[in-house]
C-alpha cells in the first residue's frame, strides 16, 4: 500500500511495465523523524498498467506475486503486481 510514485514502459526487446509506490509512515534511520520506503514492482498485464499510469499520484494497495529471479519478459524485479485492491484519492488538506 501507497502512494504511486510512477509507471513506465521500458525494455529494449522485451517491453514490460515498470513502477514505484512510495510507502509513507515508515521507520526513518535518523531517531525522531519519519521516513518513506519504495516498492519497486513490474506489471505484466496491460489493462493494469494503463489504470496505474492513469492514476499516478493516487493511493493504491496492490496484489503482487513475488518469484525468486527476473525474466526478461516479465520484468525488472522479482514482485509482478497481478491485481489492484483498492485505489483512492490521497487527502492533501493541512489539518
Amino acid at each position: 500500500s501507497g502512494s504511486l510514485n510512477y509507471v513506465v514502459k521500458k525494455g529494449n526487446i522485451f517491453k514490460t511495465y515498470e513502477g514505484k509506490l512510495i510507502q509513507d509512515g515508515l521507520r526513518s534511520k535518523v531517531p525522531g523523524s519519519i521516513g518513506s520506503e519504495t516498492f519497486e514492482f513490474s506489471i505484466v498485464n496491460d489493462s493494469i498498467a494503463d489504470i496505474l499510469m492513469n492514476n499516478s499520484g493516487k493511493s493504491f494497495d496492490l496484489h503482487y506475486k513475488e518469484y525468486k529471479n527476473t525474466l526478461p519478459w516479465r520484468g525488472y524485479t522479482n514482485y509482478v503486481v497481478d491485481k489492484i485492491i483498492n485505489m483512492k484519492d490521497i487527502d492533501t488538506r493541512i489539518p
